[in-house]
């Protein structure tokens, strides 16, 4: 399970628990900054990571990525044996409808963490998860999100793919990832979240979650 952008492992808290409980082994790294610096910090550098994660599993295994680690997992889903794709930043030419942003060289989205702006960006989420995601944000990589949000050149899925698209999503509208989906012949499942981290946060996550699951099984 790969994380978005200034986030960790820890967005996949809630969907370990309902993975392990039902056996399934879950691997939720952090992704590195390099050593140069974050500011220095290409996508490369972190799809190098998702791909050698990925490869220290055993067969069969799942990719799941949500938001930018939605991107670098579907830029990897050639080593999977099924993928799911959770509100993804999309690759070229679907980048070009996204909103447009402009990222500083660092984003500062752990230095300029309010409680009060985590509340508005989860209004899905309790009290308990919007105050643990306040303190775990991290800053992040600008070249990262500029490369990401440029478009990259990526080749359809190879495997069974499953896109989750939140009802509400100021970031990467759900109307996108449902015209990605149906492009890449990927099964959509659209999510009760309205926000951009929702499915994984919000009060409905669990049961994302283990809708996500049934689908793995079936498959």
């Amino acid at each position: 399970m790969v994380h978005g952008g200034g986030g960790g492992g820890w967005e996949w808290n809630i969907w370990r628990g309902v993975f392990e409980a039902r056996g399934v082994r879950v691997c939720a790294p952090d992704l590195q900054p390099s050593p140069l610096g974050l500011a220095a910090t290409g996508l490369d550098f972190y799809l190098a990571q998702v791909r050698q994660a990925l490869r220290r599993l055993p067969r069969p295994r799942a990719l799941v990525g949500a938001s930018l680690g939605g991107l670098l997992a579907l830029e990897c889903a050639g080593e999977a044996d099924a993928l799911v794709l959770v509100n993804p930043l999309p690759p070229a030419p679907w980048h070009a409808q996204l909103p447009r942003r402009e990222w500083p060289d660092v984003i500062p989205w752990q230095r300029d963490a309010r409680l009060t702006g985590t509340r508005r960006a989860l209004p899905d989420a309790d009290e308990a998860t919007a105050l643990f995601a306040f303190r775990h944000w991290r800053d992040e990589s600008g070249r990262a999100m500029r490369e990401a949000h440029a478009g990259r050149q990526v080749p359809h899925p190879p495997c069974p793919a499953l896109y989750v698209a939140s009802m509400v999503d100021d970031d990467v509208p759900p109307a996108l990832t449902a015209a990605l989906a149906s492009e890449h012949q990927a099964s959509l499942l659209r999510a009760s979240a309205v926000s951009h981290v929702g499915p994984l946060l919000g009060r409905g996550a669990a049961d994302c979650a283990t809708q996500v699951l049934a689908w793995l099984s079936a498959r």
